[in-house]
């Protein structure tokens, strides 16, 4: 399999095992994406620290993993990214849209932050 994936307490981890994130395997990262989303997992870190190029249908993966957790009020956070892979994201500006950080600590310390702050928004309603 071209990504490997394990599941912690309150967030899932996706790492992809590949150097390209393209067409040959998008389609079963989206289904991983969904089975995930459908299992409950509203918190993915996505590492991407071993992908050194990313085509349409690597961002278009990306981007349905990011849309599933928000729909259940989860966070999608992108982390790892090679050079050439944080180019692509700025071109297409996904840098604006997306949770990337550099490291795999630091998507765990912004899914934590994250949820500290939807537990207290939802004290003050």
């Amino acid at each position: 399999m071209s990504f490997e994936v394990s599941k912690e307490d309150k967030y899932s981890v996706v790492k992809v095992k590949a150097d390209k994130l393209d067409s040959s395997i998008a389609a079963s990262l989206k289904a991983e994406f969904l089975m995930l989303n459908s299992d409950g997992a509203k918190n993915i870190i996505l590492d991407l620290s071993e992908t050194i190029y990313c085509d349409s249908s690597g961002l278009s993966a990306i981007l349905i993993g990011n849309r599933l957790c928000r729909n259940l009020d989860g966070t999608f956070v992108v982390t790892g990214l090679q050079p050439t892979v944080v180019k692509l994201m700025a071109i297409s500006q996904l840098d604006t849209v997306l949770n990337i950080v550099p490291t795999m600590n630091e998507s765990v310390d912004l899914l934590f932050m994250e949820e500290i702050e939807k537990d207290l928004n939802k004290t003050d309603e």
